[in-house]
């Protein structure tokens, strides 16, 4: 007999089935009506052309191990929740509305709780280590990132890389994947920026945990442009990692720990808006509701504290930003959407509408813009093959239409494109974020 749900109770005596909490949801797989309008918008699908590494393939898949009919642990299962990018242009596209991501997240926290006892101890440690304390503390990943720095700046780095070390050990595609590390970090320690134009709000900004180490100018730009917004900017104690690398690992419970904090900090702080500057952190902190959603002590503020998140991006353009002193930037710019944020958060004209507004400024549009480059959080470390091809055809599309600059609103896809054109020997086109651009203009008009 199976349950209402579908499920069938005794195959857990059986088999490795879907079982405790975080269960992916029977009344969201069960939209899917196999149209497949998915298919031309996932990236796995059109590199591989395989019907399992498409959104309704791995739908399915998850439904056979929810009722019963293949085992959790399945190599094919287990390989291709581990392929999917999270990406959400499936979504995007869908006529029936199916949220695959609350179905993939749970999946792979049901598979992560099995598997994970089965690993070797040494990864076992380092993954506890990397999704735990690293991410879990801001002051560890400082005290990381000053070692990184030292690394990159002592001309160890180019030691090493020269040595043909890295490349013997096979960690030569691992190491290019580490970002360059900021010469100041932007520490949250409470500060405060007055507005510069009539006061509109006190915006809360999101500095992350990479981000604040390894993209500090990123956030200086945004302060700036917030503060020329009329936004009073503040960057609360308390703040860190949204929990995406934590979510998307399927480690949903770490996840919740630092949302929690996030959540708090916020309530503390007394800001009207959250604002978050990388597009990945803000699909993560706009889904909190969901991620607390069989939580009934934390549910109701995770809604609330996710409906005051914007991105800078689609924040800027809802209050206006003052045009009259944006300076010319003579550029040929093309722009690389973010997966988180225009799939996810459904954002797509607002980075444009921002662009179009600095004088001088040619946006020449790329082939496949919103197809997601392949760096997905950590994918471009656990699935470094499909991450290549992807960012492969990423550049390519870049290049086509010959910019001198990639416009992006995301550090993992700034890093995936930063690395593709230095493999395709065109490191005079920079990657900058689209906030920079505008810090830019507006330094440009007072000089």
């Amino acid at each position: 007999m199976r349950s209402e749900s579908g499920r069938n109770p005794t195959d857990v005596t059986a088999h490795h089935g879907f079982t405790g909490a975080d269960l992916p949801p029977a009344d969201v797989y069960n939209q899917c009506v196999r149209c497949g309008l998915c298919l031309p918008t996932c990236p796995t699908y059109l590199e591989t052309l395989d019907e399992t590494s498409s959104p309704r393939g791995r739908i399915a898949l998850i439904k056979a191990v929810d009722q019963g009919y293949l085992d959790l642990t399945a190599p094919g299962f287990v390989r291709q929740m581990s392929e999917c990018l999270d990406c959400r242009a499936c979504e995007a596209v869908c006529p029936s509305g199916v949220a695959y991501g609350q179905l993939l997240e749970p999946a792979r926290a049901q598979v992560e709780r099995v598997v994970a006892v089965r690993r070797p101890w040494y990864r076992r440690m380092i993954r506890r280590l990397t999704l735990g304390p690293l991410f879990g503390s801001m002051r560890l990943m400082r005290i990381v990132a000053r070692s990184l720095r030292l690394y990159q700046r002592s001309g160890l780095q180019r030691l090493m890389r020269s040595s043909g070390l890295l490349r013997m050990l096979r960690l030569d595609a691992l190491e290019a994947l580490t970002p360059q590390i900021s010469a100041v970090f932007f520490t949250p320690t409470t500060q405060r920026w007055p507005a510069l134009q009539p006061m509109k709000a006190t915006v809360f900004l999101h500095l992350g945990c990479v981000m604040h180490v390894a993209f500090a100018e990123v956030h200086r730009a945004s302060v700036a442009v917030l503060q020329r917004a009329g936004c009073e900017v503040i960057a609360p104690e308390g703040q860190g990692c949204c929990g995406a690398i934590g979510v998307h690992a399927g480690e949903l419970d770490r996840g919740r720990a630092l949302a929690k904090a996030n959540i708090l900090a916020f309530e503390r702080s007394g800001a009207d808006i959250y604002v978050v500057n990388a597009a990945g952190c803000g699909s993560t902190l706009k889904e909190y509701g969901h991620l607390f959603a069989e939580d009934p002590l934390w549910h109701d503020r995770a809604e609330r504290f996710s409906r005051s998140v914007r991105d800078i991006t689609e924040y800027l353009v809802e209050i206006g930003i003052e045009e009259t002193t944006l300076g010319a930037l003579p550029l040929k710019v093309t722009y690389q959407e973010p997966c988180h944020l225009v799939h996810a958060q459904r954002i797509t004209s607002a980075p444009r509408i921002l662009l179009s507004k600095i004088p001088g400024l040619q946006l020449r549009e790329m082939a496949e813009s919103s197809l997601c480059c392949g760096s997905a959080g950590i994918y471009n470390v656990t699935q470094p093959e499909m991450a290549t091809r992807l960012q492969r055809r990423k550049i390519t599309n870049a290049l086509a239409v010959d910019p001198e600059v990639v416009v992006t609103a995301n550090p993992g896809c700034a890093l995936q494109l930063i690395n593709g054109l230095a493999y395709a020997d065109r490191r005079d086109v920079r990657v900058v974020h689209l906030v920079e651009l505008l810090d830019a203009a507006y330094r440009a008009g007072e000089s």
